[in-house]
């Protein structure tokens, strides 16, 4: 299930050239690691539908300090409360959760559990389908999101946006994230960035970074096969070059980064725990 239709069921959730995928990171000059890796509780939606507890717990055990949730109105049925107890008692934090479009209409309510659970982040995670065709909806959608950050401002919650790969599709010749980027307030919107997901939309992830470095405070640390690929990968098997783009991140230890994988060779256990030796080890 695409990630859209996910979270709106669970509201109602330079680019290098192919390395030949090699897992394990070489040694770096820089010689900085991140501080915290967290990942994205899509990667093992799978097994939290199942047991949420017991995947946080899997989360935690790996080595994940950060989780990002899904839809928090509705977080696998379980409470606020209660999960904020579980994640406390795991020792992990949920600075942010992915929802759809329609929290910008239910803000007061989305604020009230972003509190509950500590979130600093409400990031929207798509477009409906049918709101996204031309370049004036992108347009509408940014004056929206500027409406919205003013209101969740107020209550000290930043909103964001994610990106997918059919937002840099050109329409009539522009490439609709860059009308909604620049469109948006940088005072009340920032930018989540998805590195693979904008690699399988055949753009360069870290010519974005060099655009928009100041608008990311949020990362999606995740691999692709090749530029334009329909799957992401493991991390480290891809053309990302996640050495070079950490090092470009500004206040990289401020941010907020989170591996995240949606297809797996095997277990997506398996995955995200060979994502985080990857990512956690990587020097920049």
């Amino acid at each position: 299930m695409h990630r859209r239709s996910f979270v709106r069921a669970m509201a109602a959730t330079i680019v290098l050239p192919a390395l030949g995928g090699c897992a394990t990171p070489r040694a770096a000059a820089g010689g900085r690691r991140l501080k915290r890796v967290g990942v994205q509780l899509y990667s093992l939606r799978d097994a939290a539908r199942v047991d949420l507890e017991r995947t946080l717990a899997d989360i935690a055990a790996t080595g994940y300090r950060d989780v990002e949730l899904l839809g928090s109105m509705n977080n696998f049925g379980m409470a606020p409360a209660q999960l904020r107890t579980v994640l406390d008692r795991l020792g992990l934090r949920a600075p942010s959760t992915h929802v759809d479009t329609g929290a910008l209409d239910d803000l007061d309510r989305q604020l009230d559990v972003a509190a509950a659970l500590g979130h600093q982040y409400l990031i929207v995670a798509s477009f409906p389908d049918e709101k996204r065709k031309t370049l004036d909806d992108y347009r509408m959608w940014a004056d929206r999101f500027n409406e919205a950050g003013v209101i969740t401002q107020k209550r000290g919650v930043w909103l964001a946006f994610h990106n997918e790969p059919e937002h840099v599709a050109p329409i009539d010749g522009q490439i609709p994230y860059d009308i909604f980027a620049d469109r948006t307030d940088p005072k009340v919107v920032r930018l989540q960035l998805d590195t693979g997901n904008m690699a399988m939309g055949g753009q360069d992830p870290i010519k974005y970074l060099d655009r928009y470095n100041s608008r990311y405070w949020a990362f999606h640390i995740k691999d692709a096969p090749s530029l334009g690929a329909k799957t992401d990968t493991e991390l480290g098997r891809g053309v990302v070059d996640f050495r070079r783009l950490l090092a470009k991140i500004d206040r990289i230890d401020e941010k907020l980064l989170y591996v995240e994988q949606e297809t797996y060779p095997g277990s997506p256990l398996d995955s995200v725990r060979r994502d985080y030796a990857y990512i956690s080890s990587l020097e920049f």
